[in-house]
């Protein structure tokens, strides 16, 4: 469409100086979901966070978005990708293609699945005791959105299944426009 009309504080902003459309437009989708997620964990510098399925998406922008916060980032990739997140910024990289990032002797603040493709019941034992698994999709048998329910009944450690923010806030970073986040979408050529 040529012609939309948006509400002046509707989900719309402009892009930041020195920015591309070819920027921006994938910048949209995976940093929205990756934000919604870490604010929703409330992530704060010096947290520790595994990002499994960090090559994605919401993955890699997950990755940038935390080590721009201060959190302590290990990410989850296959072999063929452990270079590209190693350059996103994270602190450690674990190939899963050549061992089981559960079996991580370190605990961690927040799990985050970006991808779905893990659950709750396998990540717990990788959380602190207050520690918080963040999921992007259903994950195995749709279970993800069930355990958000559940896990508070059953501990401190919990599950959460959080739908995308859809305020000005989220779309304007709250003041930190992408270049200053130091985030630079992963693109696949």
């Amino acid at each position: 469409a040529e012609l939309l009309t948006v509400s002046a504080d509707g989900m719309v902003a402009a892009m930041p100086p020195g920015t591309t459309f070819a920027q921006m437009a994938p910048a949209t989708e995976g940093a929205h979901y990756a934000l919604s997620m870490i604010r929703r964990a409330k992530v704060a510098a010096g947290d520790d966070v595994c990002v499994y399925g960090a090559t994605g998406a919401i993955g890699s922008a997950a990755v940038q978005l935390l080590k721009a916060r201060g959190a302590v980032v290990t990410a989850v990739c296959a072999t063929a990708h452990v270079d590209l997140v190693e350059r996103l910024g994270a602190d450690l990289v674990i190939d899963y293609t050549s061992e089981d990032f559960t079996a991580d002797v370190q605990a961690y603040d927040v799990v985050i699945d970006a991808v779905g493709k893990t659950s709750f019941g396998r990540c717990r034992r990788m959380l602190k005791p207050d520690g918080i698994y963040v999921s992007s999709e259903l994950g195995p048998l749709s279970m993800n959105p069930l355990l958000a329910l559940l896990t508070p009944a059953f501990g401190r450690r919990r599950g959460q299944f959080p739908p995308p923010l859809g305020d000005q806030a989220m779309v304007r970073g709250r003041g930190e426009p992408i270049p200053a986040r130091g985030f630079t979408p992963a693109l696949d050529t």
